[in-house]
């Protein structure tokens, strides 16, 4: 008669992550949720100073790691693992070959004066060429640096006209219309650039609506954004909370990211319901599986989207009303949120950075418009 082999809590940890009928719901860094594949029972796992702990009988009452605190521990890793294997760096772009001839031989050639502000010019050594390096900035009346602040400010919350006044104290006179020019011009070319970067999310999605008004009239925007790393997935501009068709999310989210979810979280809204039902049929082994949450109480709610209409209702009250369709606060907040802001509860780091996406140099704008432009014109 064979012996009856035995597997160790690894081995049934790692057979339990592959499991398509495991179902990994994460609260936050340091609590989550999976439920029994035996019972109906869902454990919670807490991360403490001592280790992982689950509510399973097996750790209750033998006090040993369980496959469910393993399976959490190892989910972590491998994650982790990925993005670091698929990190991807936007470095800043180096302004030091010829674009003639591309030979590193340049020296300083003078001084270019504009109506704003001064331009450093150079020889090529090799060609005989001069030129200017003025990346993505190409013809603009005033220098990087004040466009860039000027970004900056608007998607932190300052009116145009705000803006205009800092850039008065520089020395620089443009019109607000002049500096909405700028952010139409700059969102749109980041957009078309990183729309094609994909970033390493995980596997759990969340989505929610935020009233505003267009030209006066009342509008929602709906969004759709990863739980781990908080980054803002997908956006559309609807009529009616009630009546819209949400399934456009999920499918912006399958095309852009190429994934499926495992757990999809949202509130009560049947909107969600029906476009979940739609996207992805009835409820089946290993299919994913969507969370309403009816109240806010416990921990179990929609939080992390609510901190994100927060963050969007708060710039969007300084313009007292969104005045076009096409406005680039919504794209432009969108990229802004991903790329540039920092979030305490990603230890300070942006959503881009905790997806495995590096944006290099202090001024973030800067290196996002020039590698933009880089891209664009090959």
């Amino acid at each position: 008669m064979a012996q009856k082999e035995y597997l160790t809590r690894e081995q049934r940890a790692r057979i339990l992550l592959d499991n398509p009928n495991t179902h990994i719901l994460r609260i936050n860094d340091n609590h989550y949720q999976m439920k029994s594949l035996a019972t109906n029972r869902i454990y919670e796992i807490y991360s403490t100073e001592s280790g992982w702990n689950c509510s399973c009988p097996d750790h209750i009452y033998r006090h040993v790691t369980c496959k469910h605190a393993l399976a959490i521990s190892i989910s972590i890793q491998l994650r982790q693992q990925a993005r670091e294997r698929s990190q991807i760096v936007i470095n800043e772009v180096r302004c030091d070959k010829c674009p003639q001839c591309l030979s590193s031989k340049i020296v300083k050639h003078g001084i270019r004066h504009n109506k704003n502000y001064d331009l450093q010019r150079y020889s090529c050594v090799d060609c005989k060429k001069r030129f200017s390096f003025n990346l993505g900035f190409e013809k603009m009346s005033v220098n990087p640096k004040i466009i860039t602040s000027a970004l900056q400010l608007y998607f932190t919350g300052e009116s145009l006209r705000n803006v205009q006044k800092f850039i008065r104290l520089q020395g620089v006179e443009v019109s607000h219309q002049t500096i909405y020019n700028w952010i139409k011009k700059y969102t749109d070319l980041m957009k078309l650039h990183l729309d094609k970067i994909i970033p390493q999310v995980g596997d759990t999605l969340r989505a929610d609506e935020v009233y505003t008004k267009i030209k006066g009239d009342k509008k929602y925007l709906f969004a759709l954004m990863d739980d781990e790393t908080r980054f803002w997935i997908a956006q559309e501009v609807a009529d009616s909370k009630y009546k819209h068709d949400a399934r456009n999310l999920l499918r912006m989210a399958k095309e852009s990211m190429n994934m499926t979810p495992r757990v999809f979280i949202t509130d009560g809204l049947q909107a969600y319901r029906d476009a979940f039902k739609k996207e992805y049929g009835a409820v089946k082994k290993g299919s994913p599986i969507h969370i309403r949450h009816i109240s806010l109480k416990g921990d179990r709610n929609n939080n992390k989207m609510e901190r994100l209409n927060g963050e969007f209702r708060d710039r969007e009250k300084v313009m007292r009303g969104v005045k076009k369709m096409d406005s680039p606060i919504f794209d432009g907040y969108q990229l802004y949120h991903n790329y540039v802001r920092s979030h305490m509860a990603l230890d300070d780091r942006t959503p881009a950075e905790a997806c495995g996406i590096n944006v290099q140099g202090n001024n973030k704008w800067l290196t996002l418009i020039q590698n933009a432009t880089l891209k664009s014109s090959k």
